[in-house]
């Protein structure tokens, strides 16, 4: 399918900042048809109503939170609800179940609604609710006719949940409702704020529904539950999950670490009690196989273990690896880039860019990194999107010309690699592993 020139754009936009589109993607989506293969099959599970999970395991630069983008894509191509989570050491602490529903339905998107979807989803939810009752032979201008709604509201949030879905969050949808219909937009957009979880919504608006607090890490799992059936409810397929940079739970305390990686092994373990809910998780070798991550939980490490044959691993395992770039990976992906690439003039474009220049340059990038191909794509796609742009604003540019590589902002990864550094700064009992407790609330 054709991209819009919007789309286009926005592509190009985010290679120049070195990071990941969130649209497009396969236009230039390489070596990574098996995984992604994988990855439907789990959504198909996932929309027969199954609750799956799915690790995806890759070194630095070897496409992690390309893939999740690209499951993002493809589940709401198939009619699902997404939400994309990137782990943070500042507001996200895996043990805290009410940080991680709040990241969860705060990124909430579909296909029509790309952040924020809540509202969205509950607006169609109700929807299908009035014409269910107006079919069965409700007058819809009969004044008791939004009391009908809410009595309905209420049965089928009881009956998708079986019952578990928490009376706050009842009474928040109630409430939601009725302002709607009374025009108080502004009063219903904080209840969506409440259900959404912030901790910041005004005691006023919380007393109109009968709310008696904020949603806390102990009933978080329900609600978000109670989420994923309002998700289907409004006719989505199912609801996708992407925590991403899992690997940043390594750089916390020891204490965080811990509880955390047993957020994470709770979380898996109650994964086949949320029908149609698929949870995507992205980290680095280093995250699973050590003993300061995954492998110092031993029940987490049960469950997540990696089994390979020398070069061959099976997609079905709970690890799905991806592995790193090489050379000529990365000269398919800057053709397919090159022939999307707005040019105003496409003839000096692919003059002065051609195959022989990008293999130099990829060769002129790699030898930046001390010949860690591993390392290139981010910098070498900054690179490349460059030269395309100089070609572009400058007919008389040459990049055959063109000084040395050195990398362009490196990251903190990128800075510890080239000064041959371990991912973060080692501590007394890494190799001690942490205690297989249930998650302190």
């Amino acid at each position: 399918m054709a991209l819009s020139r919007k789309d286009i754009e926005h592509i190009f936009e985010r290679l120049r900042s070195g990071v990941v589109p969130e649209r497009g993607l396969d236009t230039f989506a390489v070596g990574i048809e098996r995984q992604r293969g994988e990855l439907q099959r789990l959504l198909a599970l996932a929309e027969s109503g199954e609750g799956v999970f799915k690790f995806l395991r890759g070194g630095y630069g070897c496409g992690k939170t390309f893939m999740a983008r690209l499951a993002v894509l493809d589940a709401q191509a198939r009619g699902f609800a997404t939400s994309f989570v990137v782990v943070s050491d500042n507001d996200l602490h895996f043990y805290k179940f009410d940080d991680v529903y709040r990241k969860v339905v705060q990124e909430l998107g579909t296909a029509s609604c790309r952040r924020g979807a809540l509202g969205d989803i509950i607006d169609r939810w109700i929807a299908k609710v009035e014409a269910a009752l107006i079919a069965g032979g409700a007058d819809e201008k009969d004044a008791g006719f939004d009391d009908q709604v809410q009595h309905r509201l209420e049965e089928e949030l009881t009956a998708l949940t079986g019952g578990k879905a928490p009376e706050d969050m009842a009474r928040a949808l109630r409430a939601v409702f009725a302002l709607k219909q009374q025009g108080k937009v502004a009063e219903a957009g904080a209840l969506l704020s409440w259900l959404s979880g912030s901790e910041n919504v005004a005691a006023a608006a919380k007393k109109t529904a009968g709310l008696k607090g904020d949603i806390t890490s102990r009933d978080a799992l329900d609600y978000l539950h109670g989420v994923l059936e309002l998700v289907k409810a409004a006719g989505y397929k199912g609801l996708l999950i992407v925590i991403d940079e899992a690997e940043t739970i390594l750089r916390m305390r020891t204490d965080v670490r811990g509880k955390s990686l047993n957020g994470i092994r709770q979380i898996i373990d109650m994964a086949d009690r949320y029908h149609g809910l698929l949870w995507v998780f992205t980290g680095t070798p280093d995250f699973y196989d050590s003993r300061r991550g995954v492998a110092g939980l031993q029940p987490l490490h049960d469950r997540l273990q990696f089994i390979a044959h020398g070069n061959v691993a099976g997609l079905r395992q709970p690890q799905l690896e991806l592995k790193p770039f090489d050379k000529p990976r990365l000269r398919e992906v800057a053709l397919k880039l090159q022939g999307q690439y707005p040019a105003a003039d496409r003839a000096r474009l692919d003059g002065k860019v051609s195959p022989a220049y990008i293999e130099h340059l990829i060769d002129e990038v790699t030898a930046g990194f001390r010949g860690d191909v591993g390392v290139v794509p981010r910098q070498f796609l900054r690179r490349l999107v460059d030269i395309f742009d100089l070609v572009g604003e400058n007919a008389d540019f040459e990049p055959t010309a063109e000084a040395g590589f050195a990398p362009k902002e490196p990251s903190d990864f990128e800075q510890r690699k080239l000064r041959g550094q371990p991912p973060y700064d080692a501590e007394p009992g890494d190799d001690r592993g942490y205690p297989a407790v249930a998650v302190e609330f």
